[in-house]
């Protein structure tokens, strides 16, 4: 039976780029985001391109429809091979931490944090039981280099970085790949960068400089990062750009004989 590629937040930009990449190794592919409407055409898109996909539309800043939506996905295709969560909301805009506040907050922690944490468990015991599988998630640079007056999103998803090193030392003996991909860039062909060519460069699909001309990346650069993780597994995170990429990042074993009594000391 084909694999299945699910991607939480899939858009124009990186989700349909994820969707061409796998989808030529044979890959069937799962999309997954609010709007019927914009999936259903992506859908079109790559059936015209011979990759069978299908759309599951859902809100993801909803933690309780993660288990519902991957039922459905598994509905579908009878199986769930690689996650990968990147979902981006339209109106997030980074804050200066001096006016962060907890609302503002909790509510960037449903869709940066809560959810995907969700996606996660629901599939991890098929791909456990399987000895196979891969949970990817993409964050901005915030989630790694916290900047001035780019607070509110970075927190959530530098939490959400935390648990994926976490995940990747405790599945490494499973078979089963955990890793993130972090973005510095404005991804081309996203909402994000239709918004940054209008002049709002508030939004969070990439680092956005205070001033200056934007960086770019090409999505395709992005999903073949990707690839390259699910197929060697042999680091926890890449960025982009790749000389951003932490140096010790390799994926390890935790082992129960480890003293983290003196950690702190």
């Amino acid at each position: 039976m084909p694999k299945v590629i699910a991607v939480f937040g899939a858009g124009s930009g990186l989700g349909v780029s994820l969707a061409r990449r796998f989808g030529r190794e044979g890959f069937r592919v799962a999309l997954v985001a609010r709007r019927k409407d914009r999936l259903d055409a992506l859908v079109e898109q790559l059936a015209g391109e011979g990759i069978e996909a299908a759309a599951f539309p859902g809100d993801l800043s909803l933690p309780a429809v993660a288990p519902v939506l991957v039922d459905a996905i598994r509905a579908h295709f009878g199986r769930i091979d690689v996650v990968e969560y990147g979902p981006i909301a339209g109106d997030m805009t980074f804050t200066p931490a001096t006016r962060a506040d907890a609302a503002t907050l909790e509510e960037f922690s449903r869709l940066l944090l809560l959810t995907p944490v969700e996606v996660f468990r629901a599939v991890l015991p098929e791909m456990t039981g399987r000895g196979d599988g891969a949970l990817l998630m993409t964050t901005g640079y915030t989630a790694v280099q916290p900047m001035p007056f780019m607070s509110g999103p970075g927190p959530l998803a530098a939490a959400a970085r935390n648990y994926v090193y976490s995940l990747s030392g405790e599945l490494n003996d499973t078979g089963v790949y955990a890793g993130t991909l972090t973005v510095a860039h404005i991804v081309t062909g996203s909402e994000a960068a239709q918004r940054a060519r209008t002049g709002n460069t508030k939004g969070i699909g990439g680092e956005i400089p205070i001033g200056g001309e934007l960086p770019t990346v090409h999505p395709d650069e992005l999903a073949q990062h990707y690839w390259d993780m699910y197929t060697k597994r042999d680091r926890v995170e890449q960025a982009h750009p790749a000389e951003l990429t932490p140096s010790n990042n390799t994926t390890t074993t935790w082992s129960p004989t480890t003293n983290t009594s003196d950690q702190h000391q």
